[in-house]
């Protein structure tokens, strides 16, 4: 079992992830990241990309996918909070997605394009 990152680790390492989105998880040793993709197509190919990597590490996310919007939350199981391991795949799945678009205020319900374009209707 990887170990749970250390306080001088995490003061060092999330603070560039929080600049691309990342942010912590209230109540919970996690971190957490939104993006919004042009359409279901691109969400679902960074998912496809982003699933290779994972499975290469042998560390998954916890996510969550409607149309053009994946949620990710990152924590190691096994150790009950973050580690090197998270703080890699994070970084590795920001590489895949540079243009995509990033929610950054979790506290709100985030709308994806389907239901966007029914409230036009």
């Amino acid at each position: 079992m990887p170990p749970i990152l250390p306080e001088t680790d995490r003061k060092t390492q999330l603070a560039p992830l929080a600049e691309t989105g990342w942010a912590a998880v209230p109540g919970k040793d996690a971190i957490r990241k939104v993006w919004k993709f042009g359409n279901f197509v691109e969400a679902w190919g960074f998912m496809s990309r982003a699933a290779l990597i994972a499975e290469k590490a042998n560390h998954h996310p916890d996510w969550t996918n409607r149309y053009n919007v994946v949620d990710v939350t990152l924590t190691t199981h096994s150790a009950k909070g973050l580690t090197q391991l998270d703080i890699d795949l994070a970084r590795a799945m920001d590489s895949l997605a540079p243009d995509a678009q990033i929610e950054r205020n979790h506290g709100e319900p985030i709308a994806c394009l389907c239901e966007l374009h029914s409230r036009k209707a």
